[in-house]
């Protein structure tokens, strides 16, 4: 199942596909019962769910959830008996979708589903009743591990807490149930961005919160920071980066500064620090995080990189959202008890390795 933060609903494929190797058979289960559309349940546990449910034609609790990647699922809500370890957990509930459009298939066809992590109260991590849960992504292939409840081990160092923002009144454009934080400002090599602090704040509709989210790849910000960032960051590559000068050339709608590397080089060269500073915390991101390896795009004996921080006004998106990719090689820590995320820099693959598990095969 995909790890995803930044939504709600936890949802199983049920719809047998000719791409899907795996798929969730709801006749083959003696717990997993329908919800009706009439049931409470679909009335009124479903109010964070950022479309309303509605009536399908065989009268049950019909979703649609829509991604800033423009892909999107549907289905019916269910019960079903959720067992993690030793817990086990009747009538969770959770999406059958049996149709769907997808902005990768590719790496769809490689999952069963989604486990929504987020802050809503159908989400997984609510209905499991953890109060603190954490994971830790690889920079190799994104392999890595989840761990939920409370992580105490003597290797593991001190984390850095930032707060989560707390919104008590009901904003159009603010995500009440996101892991919502206070970007502050950013730094290249120690050199702060001049910007006013008013850019990293929302404003009077909620537009410009900042949300960590492990189920978006790279991270995107607001136009006038990206600009800054992206023009500093040029600055501070310049004579040891070439620039990919194709103005036309944007990855992922929303990535515009990509560079030319010689495709027999075996690592990167020397890249600026970028530090992500929230209230309390800073974020380090650099080298291998600062930028992507496009896959099939060549030039002569180039390959194309590309910056991966992208412009969240070309997505049409209006907050910072911080992705996966950045928080390869840190231990993310969601710490609701105390409404506080946590973070520590260290090699993921060597934390799976000293729990005792094979990283490789969790991806």
């Amino acid at each position: 199942m995909v790890l995803d933060t930044g939504s709600e609903l936890s949802w199983l494929r049920c719809k047998k596909e000719p791409n899907f190797t795996s798929i969730f058979n709801p006749l083959a289960s003696k717990t997993y019962t329908k919800i009706p559309c009439s049931s409470q349940t679909c009335k009124t546990r479903t109010s964070d769910l950022t479309l309303p449910v509605t009536c399908d034609p065989a009268k049950l609790c019909h979703f649609i959830i829509s991604y800033a990647d423009a892909s999107s699922v549907e289905g019916h809500l269910a019960f079903e008996t959720f067992r993690f370890g030793s817990l086990t957990r009747p009538a969770t509930v959770f999406g059958c979708m049996d149709s769907g459009s997808s902005s990768n298939s590719e790496e769809d066809a490689k999952t069963t589903g989604l486990m929504g992590m987020n802050r809503g109260s159908l989400s997984f991590v609510n209905q499991m009743g953890f109060g603190k849960f954490s994971y830790c992504i690889s920079g190799l292939d994104s392999t890595g591990f989840l761990l939920l409840g409370e992580a105490r081990y003597s290797w593991l160092k001190p984390l850095n807490y930032t707060p989560l923002v707390q919104m008590s009144t009901p904003l159009p454009y603010f995500d009440r149930v996101a892991y919502s934080v206070q970007l502050e400002g950013i730094k290249v090599n120690n050199k702060v961005l001049p910007l006013p602090k008013s850019v990293f704040v929302p404003d009077h509709t909620g537009a410009g919160q900042t949300m960590v989210d492990s189920g978006t790849q790279f991270t995107f910000l607001l136009g006038p920071v990206y600009s800054a960032l992206r023009k500093e960051f040029l600055l501070q590559t310049a004579g040891v980066l070439r620039v990919l000068n194709e103005p036309h050339y944007v990855f992922q709608g929303a990535m515009d500064l990509c560079y030319l590397i010689d495709s027999t080089s075996s690592s990167l060269p020397y890249l600026p620090v970028v530090k992500l500073m929230f209230r309390g915390a800073e974020m380090s991101v650099s080298g291998q995080r600062l930028l992507y390896r496009v896959p099939g795009e060549v030039r002569g004996k180039d390959s194309v990189w590309c910056f991966t921080f992208g412009n969240s006004d070309e997505l049409g998106i209006s907050s910072f959202l911080i992705g996966h990719h950045q928080q390869q090689n840190v231990w993310m820590e969601y710490d609701l008890e105390n409404s506080r995320i946590g973070f520590a820099e260290l090699r993921c693959d060597l934390a799976g390795q000293r729990l005792g598990l094979d990283v490789k095969n969790l991806a």
